[in-house]
This record gives structure tokens, sequence and C-alpha cells, in this order.
């Protein structure tokens, strides 16, 4: 006998996939008591500003160090991680993992305008280049729900195929 309670989370659609049987019907049944839907971070673009510090204050909390951005580079960051090229696929596990990143590479405990364009450009590589309007052709012939389940590096992929189709 248990008593326990279990707290799941996915970035799949779970109904979809027991009927493509890509999961398992029995086990949906005893997990599926609520389901709550939350938006991927893209769609949360306000979200990111009030993280920024966040991140950075578990960063000097658990590093002992305490990093500033620069104005510029911190206008840089947002006008990136807010405008159509932040995909954020991982949602706040991208965005700490980038902060991370460039807490620990920044000079003198500041982040800067070029710390800054080398995670854009890190970012950008990892997500394939794929910039939320590249996505629109492919809103034009898949529904959202899948759309949103595509791999940055697919999208990439399949959004040539579609382009080239239509040539």
């Amino acid at each position: 006998q248990s008593d326990f309670q279990l707290i799941v989370g996915t970035n799949r659609d779970l109904v979809e996939r027991v009927r493509t049987g890509a999961f398992r019907d029995d086990l949906l049944a005893r997990i599926n008591l609520w389901t709550f839907e939350m938006p991927a971070l893209r769609e949360r673009p306000e979200d990111i500003e009030p993280n920024l510090e966040f991140e950075l204050e578990r960063f000097a909390r658990d590093r002992n160090q305490r990093i500033r951005f620069s104005a510029e580079a911190r206008k840089a960051f947002l006008d990136f991680a807010t405008g159509p090229r932040g995909l954020w696929p991982g949602n706040f596990r991208d965005l700490g993992a980038s902060l991370t990143r460039m807490a620990t590479l920044a000079p003198g405990g500041r982040i800067s305008v070029d710390v800054v364009s080398d995670e854009i450009a890190l970012l950008n590589g990892a997500w394939g280049g794929v910039a939320r309007g590249d996505r629109a052709l492919l809103a034009e012939v898949l529904p959202a729900d899948r759309l949103s389940e595509i791999d940055p590096f697919d999208a990439v992929q399949l959004e040539f195929v579609v382009r080239t189709c239509r040539e």
C-alpha cells in the first residue's frame, strides 16, 4: 500500500500520444486527474526580465559572487530574449543556463555587450537559427499544438521543405 501524490509535467500532448500509440492509455488514466496548460516562455516575454534578476541572485547565492549587466548589455539581451528570435524551447531551463553562462564569463563581475553577443550566437546555433518569424510559414500548414512540439532543429528542415515545395 502506498500513500503519495504524483505531480507530472510534460510539453507533449499526451492524449494525442495515446491516440498514436506513443503513450499508454492506462497510465494516462491514472495520472490525468487535473490538467493545467502552462504557456511556453516564448509566449510570455513579460516573464523574462523579472527572471534575469532572480537567476543572477541565484548565481550569487550559489557561487558567492555578485554579477550585474551593463546597461547596454541588459538591453541587448532583453531585445533578443523578448523578441522574435527568442525561442526558449527549454523554457526557464534555457534562460537559467544562458544567464549562468553569461555570469560565469562576465569579466570583472559585469556582463558586457560582447558576452551577450556571444551568448546570442550560441543560442541561435543551439536553436538551429529558427526564429519565430520562420515558424510563421510552418504555422500556415500545421496546427499550433503540433507546431509547438517540433524540435527547433527539425523546424529548420521542415521550413526548408515547405518553402521549396511552394516555389
